[in-house]
């Protein structure tokens, strides 16, 4: 099998909110799965709070070793929404404001109070960005380089990955298959490795679980590659079998 391109992308989750445990991060999941869908793999997530020098570092970190960099929270318009400034300071040019951003700022709001100005303040983007489209709230998305910024609340973010469905250059999606045994793992580890060692382009996940006074784990099979994965799975389940372990197929 040659080699192939793998995209990767890292998420830093922005807010203090996060971190105290008031709010639960949803964003992580629908993303995660949104761009495996675009052949791109999330390889990382940070959480960081609402300081500057934490936003910058994480930023600056994992754009540089991924091909893509998304960012959520942090774009509204209240003081403590910085995310726009630290990433501008992340890469050494001023904040701006978009007037594409403003108008559609204004025409959102018209009949909802006019545009204040901490209103205002979600028009302002790094310097050279462009604008995701948000057909929710009306306050847009921004691109600047490989950086995505995008919103906290998780259906404006979805709303924001749909707009940018098929826009991202990506390799193969991911597919996976999935069985399941009552068993152990640590009693079926090396069984794992060695079948896993033995289909290149595959990686073998285990996933415990106790149920029912039992203990089991469902073995889930990734690859770009569907025959890759078909064939890995047939291999495991004869090997789980002739272990003497009944298989469940699709997970238990």
């Amino acid at each position: 099998m040659t080699d192939e391109r793998i995209w990767t992308a890292a998420l830093v989750v922005i807010g203090d909110e996060i971190l105290s445990g008031r709010t639960q991060d949803k964003n992580i999941a629908q993303l995660a799965t949104w761009l495996n869908v675009q052949g791109i793999r999330l390889v990382e997530v940070r959480v960081v709070p609402d300081r500057e020098a934490a936003i910058v570092e994480a930023v600056n970190t994992l754009r540089a070793r991924n091909d893509y960099l998304f960012t959520t929270g942090g774009i509204g318009p209240t003081h403590d929404d910085i995310t726009v400034d630290a990433i501008a300071a992340a890469l050494g040019v001023p904040v701006v404001e978009h007037p594409d951003a403003l108008a559609v700022l204004e025409r959102h709001y018209e009949t909802r109070g006019g545009l204040t100005d901490a209103r205002r303040r979600m028009a302002r983007v790094p310097a050279g960005a462009t604008l995701i489209e948000n057909r929710v709230s009306g306050a847009p998305g921004i691109r600047v380089g490989n950086i995505f910024i995008m919103a906290g609340v998780p259906h404006i973010t979805a709303g924001m990955l749909d707009w940018l469905t098929g826009t991202l250059e990506g390799g193969r999606p991911v597919v996976s298959a999935t069985i399941g045994c009552w068993v152990a793992e640590s009693e079926v580890a090396e069984l794992l490795r060695a079948t896993e060692k033995a289909h290149e382009g595959v990686a073998i996940g285990s996933y415990p679980f106790f149920r029912d006074g039992r203990t089991g784990a469902n073995f889930v099979v990734r690859s770009p590659d569907a025959a890759l994965v078909d064939r890995c799975i047939a291999d495991l389940t004869a090997a789980l079998e002739a272990d003497g372990r009944e298989v469940t197929a699709e997970g238990i």
